[in-house]
């Protein structure tokens, strides 16, 4: 099962944490924006190709020391079909050099749509007599407030292609009281209810480290609440954001874990892939920079935990 695959990275690594490839032209060093914008122009295809050479590097330089990748599809999709198109090659790269890839994608559409949403992401389209693999991702994130239509889809396509998924339950960001939060009657909330709902939609879909194929999305940010909903998940697999610059702290998501520090996966986006914007090289240390960001984080969360 998917998360089995990605737990055992972890394991193999001693590193429970997930790069985000979010970039922007602008988190990409000169010097490979320069090359590509020579090329091609200072345009779409210009960006395009500056920000897979930055991709690849990334991923050549955290392959051996961090298990997974979660590239936002928007910053993608910004750059118009070229951008999606070389998602896919992003994701096929990531895959080459052995790591997991997380589609940050938080779809949440039911019916027909949803179907093709799973298709595209994580199974297959036929095409005559032909199934043709989409973008191939091991998993994706997900808004399951349109309730089971929007989820069930997904997790259709997941246990046919042993793949899993991560669905939104408290998020990290600011606002996200202003629903999640809501009472929900018997000292409930609606992100209390919706932690039931994942552990419900993922039953009977435990592997081998007895998590089911449900993940959900537990913000770094509000370390009380990931406590709670720890304990409420007990066969849920936890993705965490808003380590480091939305202000969560190791000892903050220390919270997310289970025994020998399973469970649970911690994001780090700009942390990492701007680390050298911060060292005064003009960025041509970017892929040092990187990795040295993703040693301090892994070694700084593993402070609370011990994984094995």
């Amino acid at each position: 099962m998917s998360f089995d695959v990605l737990q055992e990275k972890i394991i193999a690594l001693k590193n429970p944490t997930v790069a985000g490839l979010d970039p922007k032209p602008e988190y990409v060093p000169a010097h490979i924006r320069r090359a590509s914008y020579n090329e091609f122009g200072e345009n779409l295809v210009g960006a395009v190709d500056a920000i897979f050479q930055f991709n690849k590097g990334l991923i050549d330089a955290l392959c051996d020391i961090v298990p997974a990748v979660k590239p936002q599809s928007a910053y993608y999709e910004r750059l118009g079909w070229r951008g999606m198109k070389m998602l896919e090659a992003t994701i096929r790269y990531a895959h080459e050099k052995g790591m997991y890839v997380i589609a940050d994608i938080k779809r949440g559409d039911i019916g027909s749509t949803a179907e093709a949403y799973a298709d595209g992401w994580l199974g297959e389209t036929r095409v005559e007599d032909t199934l043709c693999r989409g973008f191939g991702a091991d998993c994706v994130t997900l808004n399951g407030y349109m309730g089971a239509d929007s989820v069930n889809p997904f997790l259709k396509v997941a246990a046919e292609k042993d793949k899993c998924v991560f669905i939104l339950a408290k998020t990290s960001n600011p606002g996200s009281g202003e629903l999640q939060n809501v009472s929900a009657g018997d000292n409930d909330t609606v992100y209390g209810l919706m932690a039931d709902l994942i552990e419900k939609w993922g039953a009977g879909t435990q592997g081998k480290y007895g998590y089911t194929r449900a993940g959900a999305v537990a913000g770094a940010t509000y370390p009380e609440e990931l406590q709670q909903l720890r304990a409420r998940m007990p066969h849920t697999f936890l993705l965490v954001p808003g380590y480091g610059a939305q202000g969560g702290t190791a000892e903050d998501v220390r919270y997310a874990f289970q025994d020998k520090g399973r469970g649970a996966i911690v994001n780090s986006s700009r942390g990492i892939i701007c680390a050298w914007q911060k060292t005064g090289k003009n960025g041509e240390d970017y892929q040092q920079a990187a990795r040295d960001a993703a040693i301090a984080m892994r070694d700084d969360i593993c402070r609370y935990i011990t994984i094995g």
